[in-house]
């Protein structure tokens, strides 16, 4: 059963990942370079708390400053992509790692993690 609220069906718009001050660099370097993503700019009122945000269709990954910063090992966003292989090459030739799973069938998926170590999963439906 699929349920509306306001004649929209629910959807994802952002998914936030955490770390510590002064990371922002090397996550944009992650997600702008390695990942594909484009920069978005963070509302005036926000801009103070640090942090980043950054977009890919109509998904988006909002960094967010931290104090205390744990990366999260364990809990993680899954992204679909349309080339899951081409990904994984992109990933791993920026110096992150990439470990597939094979776990569910017809999906294609690997895990990696961000300069901060925050886990990651990107799949693809297998055809």
């Amino acid at each position: 059963m699929s349920r509306y609220f306001g004649g929209m069906e629910m959807f994802l718009h952002h998914v936030q990942v955490s770390g510590p001050a002064g990371c922002e660099d090397a996550m944009r370097d992650f997600y702008v370079g390695a990942l594909g993503m484009i920069e978005v700019d963070k509302p005036e009122r926000l801009r103070a708390r640090g942090g980043a945000w950054f977009r890919a269709g109509s998904a988006e990954v909002h960094v967010g400053i931290e104090k205390g910063f744990v990366p999260a090992r364990k809990a993680h966003p899954g992204i679909a992509v349309g080339d899951v292989a081409a990904l994984a090459l992109a990933v791993g030739q920026a110096g992150a790692p990439v470990t597939w799973d094979e776990n569910i069938p017809g999906l294609r998926r690997f895990h990696t993690t961000d300069p901060v170590g925050n886990r990651l999963e990107f799949q693809q439906a297998q055809r």
